[in-house]
Parts: C-alpha cells; sequence; structure tokens
C-alpha cells in the first residue's frame, strides 16, 4: 500500500485536466483518465463472463492525429499483482513518450496466469482477441504487436506468441516460467493458485491425469510456435551468488533450470533467442525494470519505432 500527501502542483493539475479530456473523448462509462497519456478502460467480456480492466498509455500525438494507426507493446503483470504494476513499479509512461505506440496492460486475474483456466474464466481469448479487437476499433491500434511480461506474466508472453504464432513481432520473459512441467514447477502453480483461494486444479486440472492439457499450454512444449518471432529470455540464479534477501531469491532460483530448459529446446529447434541469465538476482521489479530497459531494442524493432 503506498500512500503520501503533498500539495497539489500545477503540473499535476494540467495533467489531470488532460487526462479528463481523453476520458471524454472516449467516454467517461468506459474509460477513466489516471494520467496525461493514460486511461483504465473497462472491457465487458464474453471470456470472462464479466467487464476487466486494461491500463493503455496513448501516443504523444494521439489527439491531433486523428488517421494514425499505432504498434502495440502489450505488458503483463505478475502473480499477486494486477493490470496496474506497470505504472506503479515503472517509469513506463514516461520512457515511451514521443514514440509512437500505445502501451496496454490488460487485467490477468489474481494469479496472473493469462490462460484458458479449465472450466473458468479465459484470459487468453480476453487478452489476444477481445483487446486487441477493442484497440483496433476505439484507439486505432495496427496489427503490428509486441508482448513483455513478469514472472507469470513472462509465462504469458512466451505462451502467448507460441500458441498463437505470428501475432507478436517480439517476445520478451523476465522471471517468466516458461516450462510448467519442469521439476516442481507444476506445486509452484498449484501454491500460486492456492494462495488466491482457488483450488489449484481449476487452472489445468491435475498434471498427471491432465497431461495434455498442461503440455498445451507450456510455452517449451509449444516452442515450434516461436519460430520467426524475436525473442528476449532474462532470468537470475537467485540463492546461487544472492544478496540474503531470501524468500524473492528462492522464488528466482526454483525457476531457474524451467527457463534453461526453455531456451534449451529453443536451441535444439534452431530458433533464435536472445539471452540473459545472470548470477544472483530475486524475483523483483528492482531487476525485471533492468532487463524491460536491456530488452527494449528487441521490442522497439518488433514495433518498427525508434529504439
Amino acid at each position: 500500500m503506498h500512500r503520501r500527501t503533498t500539495g497539489v502542483s500545477r503540473r499535476t493539475v494540467t495533467k489531470a485536466a488532460a487526462g479528463a479530456g481523453l476520458a471524454v473523448l472516449f467516454g467517461a462509462r468506459t474509460a477513466a483518465a489516471v494520467g496525461s497519456r493514460t486511461v483504465d478502460v473497462s472491457v465487458s467480456s464474453a471470456a470472462l463472463g464479466r467487464s476487466a480492466p486494461v491500463r493503455l498509455i496513448l501516443p504523444s500525438g494521439f489527439g491531433s492525429q486523428p488517421t494514425r494507426t499505432y504498434p502495440v507493446l502489450y505488458l503483463l503483470h505478475g502473480a499477486h499483482d494486477d493490470y496496474t504494476s506497470w505504472t506503479r513499479e515503472t517509469d513506463i509512461e514516461a520512457f515511451t513518450e514521443g514514440r509512437d505506440l500505445i502501451v496496454a496492460m490488460p487485467d490477468a486475474g489474481p494469479t496472473g496466469i493469462p490462460t484458458a483456466w479449465r472450466g473458468g474464466p479465459d484470459y487468453e481469448t480476453f487478452q489476444l482477441k477481445e483487446v486487441p479487437a477493442l484497440l483496433a476499433r476505439d484507439y486505432r491500434a495496427s496489427g503490428v504487436r509486441v508482448v513483455a511480461g513478469v514472472s507469470t506474466g513472462g509465462y504469458g508472453a512466451m505462451a502467448h506468441a507460441a500458441r498463437h504464432p505470428g501475432m507478436f513481432t517480439a517476445a520478451a520473459s523476465y522471471s517468466g516460467i516458461l516450462d510448467t512441467m519442469a521439476p516442481g514447477v507444476p506445486t509452484l502453480m498449484d501454491v500460486i493458485v492456492a494462495r488466491e483461494n482457488l483450488v489449484p486444479t481449476s487452472l489445468w486440472g491435475n498434471p498427471f491425469l491432465n497431461l495434455l492439457t498442461w503440455r498445451d499450454f507450456n510455452p517449451r512444449n509449444r516452442a515450434a510456435g516461436l519460430r520467426g518471432t524475436a525473442l528476449y529470455v532474462s532470468s537470475g540464479s537467485g540463492l546461487a551468488g544472492g544478496t540474503g534477501d531470501w524468500l524473492p531469491e528462492a522464488l528466482e532460483s526454483a525457476l531457474w533450470p524451467s527457463a534453461h530448459a526453455f531456451t534449451d529446446t529453443l536451441a535444439l529447434q534452431r530458433i533464435p533467442v536472445t539471452t540473459h541469465f545472470y548470477a544472483g538476482g530475486g524475483h523483483s521489479w528492482a531487476y525485471w525494470k533492468q532487463e524491460f530497459t536491456a530488452s527494449w531494442p528487441l521490442l522497439a524493432r518488433g514495433l518498427g519505432v525508434p529504439q
């Protein structure tokens, strides 16, 4: 929980007024301004059976160039977080100033696992069909897309790109869960689901009895679908070479073999990938912010915008 009390500056008032103008432009019922270029949009989702939010950062010249279309950078949040995380934890709005792209940060539910749940919500369809349709219809999004995510969002970035070949020109994972069937990882997935008071088998069923479903949603098993997509994968060794912040380092350590198994599979299939495997590190934004910056040239090329 982050709270602070300050005076309201003239700049803040100006930004709020500009943001309010965006909300009026797109309808106050569906869009709420949170910054000069940032709006929260409520999407009525058949795939989820409810309305769900997506936070958008619009290009600087969006209002003054009414016929221009823009590529989209999708940023996916991690477990036990939400669609506001990228704007809360990074300077993504300032970073994209003047870069002529749309940033879309869709909801992935409390677990941050953007997949089709077994008999439940279908976050894959929400993120890959319903949100893009909204962006194309109301925000002049082009068909050029890249995707990046942290933790379970890193899983989502690679799973989405692998399961839907050609939809994204580039995909980046920062500390992602990239082999969901690696030793110990199904248990970790169960823990993530159970922490939100959900039944673990509500995700993809039992990993043994429903093996085919688990394989179908596993980025490593679907690696062939990534051919032709520019890829970036980063992960730390965690406790080995860490600083003593044991919980995030332990989580990072648990995912280290999974990330290597995934990139080894890519290598066997001769699918190029840019990797950054670093000593130590933790499962936290302190590292993910650096990795996003490192991956930006690859993502920018995929978007067709200046670095």
